[in-house]
């Protein structure tokens, strides 16, 4: 992550950066509906949202002797691969009304965190004018 004059940016960019991982997983997904085997890979928000909620750190590593901090990580975040259901004959997992669900949940939730860090910067703007607009 970036170094930012407030980390609610940074996390923000992060999230960003999450939600756009899943949208290109999803595409994916969909893209290989009639691939034999495929098995639909998502993003496990729960498990990085937990680690976060638990307090652990997200610290760098800077040398490789270093041990790890714990919490996830984030350039690499956790990704599960859905079982195929009960009626799939060929093993595909992806069930194409999931994943447009799936697509149109992670576009609502990308356009919420845009419009928050969009208020954000405003804020930021706003207190380095001196409240001039």
């Amino acid at each position: 992550m970036p170094f930012t004059i407030d980390p609610m940016i940074g996390g923000l960019q992060t999230v960003l950066d999450l939600r756009l991982q899943q949208h290109a997983l999803t595409a994916s997904n969909i893209a290989n509906a009639d691939t034999p085997g495929y098995h639909a890979k998502v993003i496990d928000f729960r498990t990085i949202l937990s680690d976060a909620m638990g307090g652990k750190s997200q610290l760098a590593r800077t040398e490789p002797g270093h041990f790890g901090a714990g919490g996830a990580d984030l350039a690499h975040p956790p990704i599960l691969e859905l079982a195929p259901p009960p009626w799939a004959l060929d093993d595909n997992s992806v069930v194409p009304e999931r994943e447009t669900a799936r697509l149109q949940s992670n576009a609502l939730l990308y356009q919420a965190v845009t419009e928050g860090l969009d208020k954000k910067l405003a804020m930021l703007k706003f207190a380095s004018s001196d409240g001039r607009v």
